[in-house]
């Protein structure tokens, strides 16, 4: 066949150059991570030197198509395909610093994120909305952002996308490209559906996966149809959500497909039948199926190339990097967000210089909100100056819940139900309520008003109750079964900076109840350590950096806070105004591509003249939930080590047996003492204590297992925790 098309074209080669030069369409096909072959047969068309006068594509194929319609070199569009990681991509995933600092305090103990709509809870559109993909590609068109007619590109241009109300497909010639790329590629299940003009568009490849019958509408004279579309599986190979509806999906498609092959003239198939649409991490093998079948084609496309007399100028060389001056921003879609949060997220103004890959992370840290579907920015040139516009749909969605899993020896089984619900009293306000339930019942309710560049103000309340054997201060016993009850309420003023830094003051009231049952009292009542309430005022600052909570491998932290204990109910009778000033300050830096150091240094001081005991500082035990002035301490039991002040500094190593799997090494060191700073001597009976283990990254959060150690007591520890910390 390929023969008797070569000989063809050199047939007609003399009868074209009489009347006309011949208009060469390419159509591509989708196929997910398949398509990565197209750009493998867009290098051999070009070093044959043919002259592609349109391209239409499908999925994959559109985005392929449309970067090379855009100007981008066959070359380029490899480059950008190797360099990118593409699972982060449709997952979504930013790096924690486009994080609000809301969600990095509360946010991030959550396994399982659900909707709720009209009272009910449902499941999620996709794995991702998307808008990562959506924001790279606007990026790597944005020499072109201002052609709003494909016919008008460097290379007209076509795509497919589906209506999913009607299963029909949609052609899409004009608006924002990078819009037009994200629908025709909105695979279901991976990306959510994507609206335009009205229409809620899904993966083009439903409809019409390859579109050689509207390119032969066209009015082109050679189609050369790339078609990196597989067979149907057999049952046996069926073994996933994606392998199914990627089978549904794809019997329309094969139904039609010999129609469509006889409509090209060029038909090309690579083999890729080995690889999936989600085979990602095989891209530079897919690139070479490319190549290898393309070379099979090299007399066809210099033929072609041949017939081609005129040649159009060399397409202008793609800058993506180029800065510009945003003169204006203009903010369409924000109808329960202000213009101060949409800017004071993006941390944005008029005036600022910064190019389309920085405006893009930018975009990240808008769509970390989670407030908004999809983010569509563009600039326009004007007379008066560039104007970035930003087109925003927000999610009519406005609450979820949100569900984790815990297990530790203080809390024992912990169940998180987290009720999100956002826009209750006004705009930029958020209601976030925390209920566990399991062997020490618990809640935590946040109402907080982001209010972006300007001051912010929440209102938090807290109920939290735990009960363990801690090390006794009593002559005669060793342990006491502590019952530590506490409920907290708290206002306050925070205003934050860059995503990473929070400063913010309050007013406070806190009632306390311990007690215990060990210790013997004259009516056989629990003996009580504690009855009170207090009030108090607080401030605090706070850094965070670190790229990861859990497991951070660079970054820096920073959390000090100041309490002035002003009045009491004064259960004991031995209340006076006290202060106290706690900090705790960190460190992570990865020394390898498997070894992480992380120091930990943190500190507290009394400040006053206080006899009561009750806000001592208590060291001892492993919990990373612990409240108040409760301090873990490897090596030690919990409330072993008891004073108005300590010093204590924490080394961590962390080895990489896997991505997800860890061996760990902790030594810590501590003093403990009426006043650290008194004396000057720092290091004076000093605590110290030691902790080997192990650590798995799971999705319901970190799971550890830690032996621990002290040479001062001989005493040792086995430490579990399963889950994230709530």
């Amino acid at each position: 066949m390929k023969q008797l098309l070569f000989f063809f074209l050199i047939g007609t080669s003399i009868v074209f150059s009489q009347q006309k030069q011949p208009k060469v369409g390419l159509v591509l096909s989708g196929g997910g991570a398949k398509g990565f072959a197209h750009i493998g047969v867009l290098k051999e068309i070009e070093k044959a030197g043919v002259q592609i006068d349109y391209i239409g594509g499908t999925s994959m194929g559109a985005i392929v198509g449309g970067l090379y319609a855009a100007g981008y070199s066959a070359t380029q569009i490899e480059k950008i395909v190797i360099d990118t990681d593409f699972y982060s991509l449709l997952q979504d995933k930013n790096s924690r610093k486009a994080s609000s600092f809301f969600k990095k305090e509360h946010g991030e103990k959550y396994s399982l994120v659900l909707p709720i709509e009209k009272g009910k809870v449902g499941l999620p559109q996709g794995v991702s909305k998307g808008q990562n993909v959506l924001s790279f590609l606007t990026e790597l068109l944005a020499p072109v952002d201002s052609i709003l007619d494909f016919s008008k590109l460097p290379i007209p241009f076509f795509c497919i996308a589906t209506d999913v109300e009607t299963g029909n497909q949609v052609k899409i010639t004009q608006g924002s490209l990078p819009l037009a790329l994200r629908a025709s590629g909105s695979f279901p299940t991976l990306l959510n559906p994507i609206e335009i003009n009205g229409k809620l568009l899904i993966d083009g490849g439903v409809a019409n996966n390859f579109p050689v019958d509207e390119m032969k509408k066209a009015n082109v004279d050679i189609i050369i149809g790339v078609d990196v579309q597989s067979k149907l599986f057999n049952k046996e190979s069926i073994k996933s959500a994606i392998d199914v509806l990627n089978q549904i999906s794809s019997y329309q498609m094969y139904k039609n497909k010999p129609e469509k092959i006889a409509m090209t003239d060029v038909y090309i198939h690579p083999d890729i039948y080995d690889y999936s649409v989600v085979s990602f991490d095989k891209s530079v093998e897919i690139l070479s199926k490319g190549y290898e079948v393309a070379k099979l084609f090299q007399s066809t496309f210099d033929s072609i190339a041949k017939l081609q007399i005129f040649k159009r100028k060399p397409l202008r060389t793609i800058n993506r990097n180029k800065e510009i001056e945003i003169h204006k921003i203009e903010i369409y879609g924000n109808n329960n967000y202000t213009r101060a949060y949409v800017l004071g997220k993006l941390k944005l103004q008029e005036g600022d210089r910064i190019n389309y890959k920085e405006l893009a992370t930018k975009v990240s840290y808008l769509s970390e909100t989670d407030n908004f579907i999809i983010i569509n920015f563009t600039v326009k040139n004007t007379v008066s100056g560039k104007i970035l516009v930003l087109n925003v749909k927000e999610k009519n969605l406005r609450a979820s819940l949100r569900l984790g899993v815990h297990y530790d020896f203080v809390y024992k089984s912990s169940v998180l139900l987290n009720l999100n619900r956002k826009n209750i009293l006004s705009k930029n306000d958020a209601v976030s309520i925390d209920l566990v339930v399991g062997d020490r019942p618990r809640f935590e309710v946040q109402y907080f008003v982001d209010n972006g560049f300007y001051y912010s103000y929440g209102f938090s309340t807290r109920y939290n109750s735990f009960q363990t054997n801690v090390t006794s201060n009593t002559p005669g016993i060793n342990l006491i079964d502590l019952n530590y009850r506490d409920f907290t309420n708290r206002v306050y003023l925070q205003t934050t900076f860059e995503r990473k830094f929070a400063i913010g003051l309050g007013l406070e009231h806190q009632k306390l109840l311990s007690d215990t049952e060990t210790i013997s009292t004259p009516t056989n009542k629990a003996f009580i350590f504690d009855d009170s309430d207090y009030f108090n005022m607080y401030s605090y600052l706070t850094l965070d950096t670190y790229d990861d909570k859990y497991y951070p491998t660079q970054g820096f932290f920073l959390d000090a806070k100041f309490k002035w204990y002003i009045a009491s109910s004064d259960y004991n009778t031995d209340f006076v105004q006290f202060s106290q000033l706690k900090g705790k300050v960190g460190f992570a830096k990865a020394l390898n591509s498997k070894t992480t150091f992380i120091l930990e240094s943190e500190a507290g001081f009394t400040l006053g003249n206080v006899s009561s005991r009750n806000f001592d500082f208590l060291l001892g035990g492993y919990n990373k939930n612990f409240i108040n002035n409760f301090i873990p301490f490897y090596g030690y039991d919990i409330n072993a080590l008891v004073e108005q002040s300590f010093l204590k500094s924490t080394f961590n190593f962390r080895f990489n047996v896997t991505e997800t799997q860890f061996i760990l090494a902790v030594a810590n060191y501590a003093r403990v003492e009426n006043s650290v700073l008194e004396g000057g001597d720092l290091f004076k009976n000093t605590k110290s204590g030691y902790a080997l283990g192990y650590s798995l990254n799971s999705i319901l959060g970190p799971i550890d297992l830690k032996y621990s150690w002290s040479p001062d007591t001989k005493n040792t520890y086995w430490y579990f925790n399963l889950g994230f910390w709530f």
